[in-house]
């Protein structure tokens, strides 16, 4: 039998040679040690349903085998060469993503991570636009790196001490909580219409580019209202700026569809992927029309972009989500559960609000006077932890209950993850 670590010592370890700005969940947490599909087992072999897939990371399931066979054999075929040689592995993922991605997008740029996709996709629209002004939205979360953290509009992930210029944040469309103070739809998209404002009074009047995530996962599940990336896509026209759409967490069936902007009959000058694409995998690329990327001549590598091992996930990936039809069974089992948690919410007034596409869903904790309840999810996600259900949180407060589970997730499994939240929240409201 297999002798683990156990999660103390895990802590302790971390302490001693982990950098101290990697946090973990849970007052208890265990210590995960094998995955299958939608469960994960901790190192006493007990099973949770993983309703947050690593963060929307892995949609087609944990060690899925109809991919990590795919891997094995390429693992022991050809590892790694660097893009700089030739192999067909990542032209062949290329030209699939030009298939699946919506409107004349059509060349990538593969890196590993979504910060870097993210950064790269910056850097491609200040070459084509020749500005070096950005618009970014409060609330918005893209990176880690210099440029990506400073383009970020949430404080906790803003630990450059020296901020970079030129970049201008616009309200988010967060209708729950309307930083405008208004209600849709009578707004009239008061916060797509500030983003003109801000070109006029803040900028050159020639920003590079507009950047957003579809749906803005770390704010709390913020889904734009229907019309928001049409207006908006009008506006930075009318100025030559672009629109780059950060699909990061919301790509590859999260939402019901392959990418979530095009639940908004819009369509993104370049777009940011990653996470899903590996299903584990370290795998990332932006993506433009022929016409943008081939601004793009000065040498650019990235070392392990595109690798064969990641091209041959990503290919898997494709090959699985459209075999298993699981932008549907997203769609459905969204459904699902909005509708579950839209029910608890009539018996349970703390939840102050339910939003999503697909299984991309958040829940908004709130106390009798609709402030943020972080303190009680905080409590009600360790209970379900503790019953086997593993949760996220996010949430400018961290008080919005996240769910992001692989999309092979059944409809046993949400009625099961349903009636324990609701037992939970039953032997909170006692105390």
């Amino acid at each position: 039998m297999t002798e683990y670590l156990g999660p103390q010592a895990i802590i302790e370890k971390k302490q001693q040679y982990i950098m101290p700005c990697l946090s973990h969940f849970y007052k208890n947490p265990p210590q995960l040690v094998r995955g299958s599909m939608q469960y994960l087992f901790d190192h006493t072999g007990k099973k949770y349903l993983d309703c947050f897939a690593g963060v929307s990371v892995i949609n087609c399931g944990h060690c899925n085998p109809e991919i990590t066979d795919k891997l094995c054999e390429q693992i022991k075929t050809l590892q790694h060469v660097c893009n700089i040689y030739l192999t067909e592995h990542f032209v062949h993922l290329a030209e699939r993503l030009a298939a699946v991605t919506p409107g004349n997008l059509q060349k990538a740029f593969f890196c590993s991570t979504g910060t870097e996709a993210n950064e790269g996709a910056l850097l491609l629209a200040s070459l084509y636009t020749k500005g070096n002004e950005y618009i970014a939205l409060r609330g918005g979360l893209h990176g880690r790196t210099k440029l990506t953290m400073n383009i970020t509009g949430i404080g906790m992930w803003r630990t450059d001490p020296h901020p970079v210029g030129g970049i201008h944040f616009a309200p988010n469309p967060y209708c729950y909580r309307c930083p405008l103070g208004k209600k849709y739809p009578s707004c009239d998209l008061a916060c797509a219409n500030a983003v003109e404002d801000i070109i006029k009074t803040a900028t050159s009047g020639r920003p590079a580019a507009f950047i957003a995530e579809t749906i803005q996962g770390n704010a709390g599940i913020v889904v734009p209202p229907k019309g928001y990336f049409k207006r908006l896509k009008e506006i930075l026209a009318a100025y030559g700026a672009l629109l780059i759409i950060d699909e990061v967490q919301t790509g590859f069936a999260r939402t019901g569809k392959m990418f979530a902007i095009e639940h908004f009959d819009a369509t993104p000058d370049i777009m940011s992927v990653a996470k899903a694409l590996g299903n584990g995998v370290p795998i990332s690329a932006f993506i433009a029309s022929a016409e943008i990327a081939d601004v793009y001549t000065k040498p650019g590598a990235s070392t392990l972009g595109g690798n064969p091992v990641s091209s041959t996930a990503g290919l898997a990936v494709l090959d699985y989500i459209e075999s298993h039809k699981l932008a549907q069974n997203a769609q459905a089992r969204g459904k699902q559960l909005r509708d579950g948690l839209m029910e608890l919410a009539q018996r349970h007034p703390v939840i102050g609000d339910v939003r999503g596409l697909g299984l991309m869903v958040g829940a908004e904790f709130i106390r009798d006077d609709g402030s943020p309840y972080p303190e009680l999810l905080d409590d009600v996600l360790e209970t379900m932890k503790d019953r086997g259900f593993l949760i996220g949180k996010n949430g400018l407060s961290r008080n919005v209950m996240a769910f992001q589970p692989p999309l092979v997730i059944t409809a046993q499994d949400v009625d099961t993850l349903l009636n324990a939240l609701e037992d939970a929240l039953n032997e909170k409201s006692r105390f």
